[in-house]
């Protein structure tokens, strides 16, 4: 599994502020293609291209860093390392100087599409001969803005539940009462598990993840944040105010959020004193890196999983991810697809999964796999997946699982503004402001007003 390598780089309001600044100096509507720009899978390339927001830390990014730089035919590659500094970027593409590529949050890619920020791909993924089709079905739907593809998907991220054992074992429970197939045993279990002697949480039962994972409930009662075609929030009906109303009675009933997340900030999260380890925490859904994550610093650690389940015991899972976009003005788009090509071919996927493995083997430990956006890679790189014994070859197939039964939001031009909204809404339900549904309409009627607004802009802009 990848590490978590798609975080969030800036405030609501600094995205809010740059886009505001930015939006006149980059351009009217779709940015079109560099007039001239050669897309040619056998040209060769000179100079460096700039890369910003990734950093080859790893051997996974190492790797196909290496290849891609060596497919450029001549150009170096140097990264911009770090998380993705939007104002800057923006601040960048309005001056004219540009990265040549960046790598962003695929939620990300239609607002940058809808203001001209970034370029649309169709030149590239035809010039380099891209075959889309091997790109997982929702994260190309997530970068594909006004009926052209943006960005080129690259990690996905998935949840699965995760529990203690041990815990669970200790209370009576098994992983199936807190795997989300049914509610009631969840408050059930939670209550069962939280150890609050004197007032003071020390074993947190069950975390329901909010703000973030209010999605991932409300669609296991059937319910969409976002129509399809991405212009009508849906943050009020009756499913998403029984989600977001479930997800928070979990943390009343152990205390209040705030200690909940008092607790789960304070965890070893990333370390062998991680809340499993410690036996701090009975179960939550997570992203699936954080199997890895736990297999390399606590392999001892009491673990159980199992995919995240809707009440009717089906597989479910909200995917996100990262993705390869090209700036309007890059100065040399044509090495920067290939670059994203590259980056994200089955091959390389490969050789980054080969890498990790003889690291992983030299240290004894199993590799648990790579979750990309790249379904062709990802059947590929699980046929590499070594044995770790249980309980962690039950987390992989979970993954995978989970993997097959996802969801995205879908792309709209007010990404941000959007997930503002219906998060400002839990935060304020989390901290005793506001009921789930006061704060879910007010959410509503937020959300739709920046969703009209930015697709109005957007119509005016290619009309």
């Amino acid at each position: 599994m990848n590490n978590p390598l798609v975080r969030r780089s800036v405030l609501a309001v600094s995205l809010a502020l740059a886009l505001t600044s930015c939006a006149k100096g980059t351009g009217g509507g779709a940015a079109p293609a560099p007039s001239g720009e050669r897309f040619d899978p056998g040209a060769s390339y000179r100079g460096a291209i700039t890369v910003m927001g990734f950093g080859a830390t790893d051997e996974i990014g190492a790797t196909r860093v290496g290849l891609a730089e060596k497919s450029l035919k001549g150009a170096e590659v140097k990264l911009v390392e770090g998380d993705l500094d939007i104002q800057q970027f923006l601040s960048s593409v309005a001056a004219g100087d540009p990265p040549d590529v960046i790598y962003a949050n695929r939620d990300q890619v239609g607002t940058f599409a809808s203001r001209g920020a970034i370029i649309p791909l169709t030149s590239c993924v035809r010039g380099e001969g891209v075959d889309t089709s091997m790109y997982d079905k929702n994260a190309l739907a997530q970068v594909t803005f006004g009926g052209e593809v943006y960005a080129i998907p690259e990690f996905n991220q998935v949840q699965i539940t995760m529990a203690n054992a041990g815990l669970l074992k200790a209370a009576g429970l098994t992983i199936g009462d807190v795997n989300g197939s049914d509610w009631d045993k969840i408050s059930a279990a939670a209550r069962k598990l939280v150890k609050a002697p004197g007032g003071k949480l020390r074993v947190v039962g069950f975390d329901s993840k909010l703000p973030e994972f209010l999605p991932l409930w409300a669609k296991s009662l059937g319910a969409d944040l976002l129509s399809p075609d991405g212009r009508t929030a849906r943050l009020n009906s009756p499913e998403v105010v029984e989600a977001l109303t479930f997800a928070v009675s979990i943390y009343d009933a152990q205390g209040g959020f705030a200690k909940v997340k008092a607790a789960r900030d304070s965890a070893d999260f990333f370390g062998k004193g991680n809340q499993y380890a410690r036996n701090e925490l009975g179960a939550m859904p997570m992203e699936q890196w954080y199997v890895n994550v736990l297999n390399d610093v606590s392999p001892k650690a009491p673990m159980a999983f199992d995919t995240f389940r809707t009440p009717e015991g089906e597989p479910l899972a909200f995917a996100s991810g990262s993705a390869w976009a090209i700036p309007k003005g890059a100065k040399n788009a044509g090495a920067a697809c290939r670059f994203a090509k590259t980056m994200t071919l089955v091959e390389s996927w490969k050789a980054a999964a080969r890498a990790r493995i003889d690291e992983r083997a030299a240290e004894g430990k199993p590799f648990t796999g790579i979750l990309t956006g790249n379904v062709r890679a990802d059947a590929e790189i699980r046929k590499m997946i070594t044995p770790g014994g249980e309980p962690w070859d039950s987390g992989v197939k979970a993954v995978y699982e989970a993997n097959d039964h996802a969801f995205s939001m879908p792309a709209n031009p007010a990404d941000k503004e959007f997930e503002e909204a219906w998060q400002g809404a839990v935060n304020r339900v989390l901290n005793g402001q506001e009921q789930p549904r006061a704060a879910l309409d007010r959410a509503q009627r937020e959300a739709q007003a920046a969703l009209d607004k930015a697709w109005a802009a957007w119509a005016k802009r290619t009309n």
